[in-house]
């Protein structure tokens, strides 16, 4: 069997994947999947059963290790400014080579990033190709197909910011011929994830019962719609989607630094998180490494200390801004939780309070901080991307409305603290939301292609070595063009 054949088969053997998954009643069932013996294919995608195996094998599958862990923090935060490799030097230096621009098609990372992907659109996929057979609930069906295609439009926004023009497949490969495609333009990619995305907004609902809390929401795909549009500049679009989200009862939590603590997960301001959970007795179903690849090195309850904060980030901050302690960890500080950061004997100087989890939830049974979810949207997000479309568009008022928002949370009253931004001027105005973006949304893995996006590359990492028409996109991992036989090209520069 020649490689070709082989990893055609690898891959089209991932429809078995659905079929390992069962589920089991707890408080977030869809999060509960222990692997069990295989079914027959034959027999499967014949239920409501079925539909609904395959659909939570999508969502567990989002939590798993190329999709939150290494080569997501690679590909898409240490590159940036405000992040940098972190952890013991000597340990896993090929990451520098993302904070260098120096990554090259063969590098790991973007090998596992692409893979994981891809493994995300193949589940999706065969929901998708599937399910519409069965015969069962015609509303569940329905929103069970809205879920997966958010799944997947979300896959697909990830490759295409990270390598431009990828293989657009929206079905499961049936052969060689159908799974070796060449990559598609980026616009036709954009394309069929705004398409995705309004499918599911048509269907979805705004909000779950006790039980499905953490499922996608008409939010999610109009959050996600809105964003999609903001990284091809539609702005109008934007201000629709943003403006439709911001009518559907969502609210910024109080306290920025609690909102990202296991005890408030899905809460006000959540939109869409990823699902993670310690399920006691279930180490393979708990096995998010989100914040154990980011806790801090060196302790008992901590993680592997990847991916800190840069001074960079810490100048950033406006005096007093709360938002400062409430993303970073510093040695030699003591958490709002209660938890002692050593002065000494820990290797870096700042760890990111995002991905914390207080060391009394540590069981050395699990991956540490297995329970914290990863957030993906939130409404600040939603409340700057209308303040940044606003701008672009001419609406000041509406642009500065929207800002302040986000800004009157973080001050919490005090009002010593964060003046309100009051310019009209337009290029005055796109300043100040970049930096708000910056500090607000820091360590969530939006700023490096947050200035990709806004035409900054060069002027702001161009200190580290990214150059233009370059270092806009990752290059396409060289083990994907051997096996295409090369079908898929490079991009250029690579």
């Amino acid at each position: 069997m020649n490689r070709k054949k082989f990893y055609l088969h690898r891959v089209l053997g991932l429809i078995l994947i659905a079929t390992l998954i069962v589920t089991q009643s707890c408080k977030k069932s869809f999060l509960n999947v222990p692997p069990q013996e295989t079914p027959p294919v034959v027999t499967f995608w014949q239920s409501a059963g079925d539909a609904t195996k395959a659909v939570n094998a999508t969502y567990a599958n989002l939590h798993e290790y190329t999709n939150i862990a290494f080569s997501s923090i690679a590909l898409e935060s240490v590159g940036s400014d405000e992040a940098e490799k972190g952890s013991d030097p000597n340990d896993a230096t090929f990451i520098n080579d993302f904070d260098t621009f120096t990554a090259t098609s063969t590098e790991g990372q973007i090998s596992d990033f692409w893979g994981g992907e891809y493994k995300t659109i193949n589940l999706a996929n065969q929901v998708l190709d599937n399910v519409p057979g069965i015969n069962m609930d015609a509303s569940l069906k329905a929103r069970y197909l809205a879920e997966v295609k958010f799944i997947r439009a979300y896959a697909y926004f990830r490759l295409v910011r990270a390598f431009g023009d990828v293989p657009l497949r929206l079905h499961v490969p049936k052969n060689a011929k159908e799974f070796n495609i060449p990559r598609a333009p980026k616009a036709q990619v954009w394309a069929a994830i705004e398409t995705d995305l309004t499918d599911a907004a048509s269907v979805l609902p705004q909000s779950y019962g006790s039980t499905d809390v953490g499922r996608i929401t008409k939010g999610a795909a109009l959050a996600l719609h809105a964003k999609v549009s903001l990284y091809q500049k539609k702005w109008p679009e934007v201000v629709t989607f943003t403006n439709q989200v911001m009518g559907l009862g969502y609210s910024l939590f109080p306290n920025y630094e609690k909102q990202f603590r296991t005890t408030n997960k899905n809460n006000s301001e959540s939109i869409f998180e990823i699902q993670c959970e310690l399920i006691p007795g279930n180490p393979a179903a708990s096995n998010s490494q989100y914040a154990q690849f980011q806790g801090v090195r060196g302790i008992p309850a901590g993680g592997f200390g990847f991916n800190v904060p840069t001074p960079d980030l810490v100048a950033e901050y406006e005096a007093g801004d709360p938002r400062k302690n409430g993303t970073i960890i510093f040695r030699g500080t003591t958490t709002a939780e209660g938890d002692v950061i050593p002065a000494v004997g820990i290797p870096n100087p700042m760890y990111n309070y995002k991905a914390y989890v207080p060391f009394a939830l540590f069981d050395p049974n699990f991956n540490q901080g297995c329970q914290q979810d990863k957030i993906v949207l939130r409404y600040a997000d939603v409340l700057l991307m209308n303040a940044e479309a606003n701008n672009e568009t001419g609406n000041t008022a509406a642009a500065l409305a929207s800002l302040e928002l986000v800004r009157a949370r973080a001050r919490a009253g005090d009002n010593t603290i964060l003046p309100p931004v009051i310019t009209t001027d337009q290029t005055a105005l796109r300043t100040a939301i970049y930096h708000e973006r910056k500090v607000e949304l820091a360590m969530e893995f939006d700023r490096y292609f947050d200035v990709i996006r806004q035409g900054r590359g060069a002027a702001v990492f161009g200190v580290k070595g990214w150059k233009a028409n370059k270092n806009e996109v990752w290059p396409i991992p060289q083990n994907e063009i051997d096996l295409s036989a090369g079908v898929l090209t490079q991009n250029p520069g690579y």
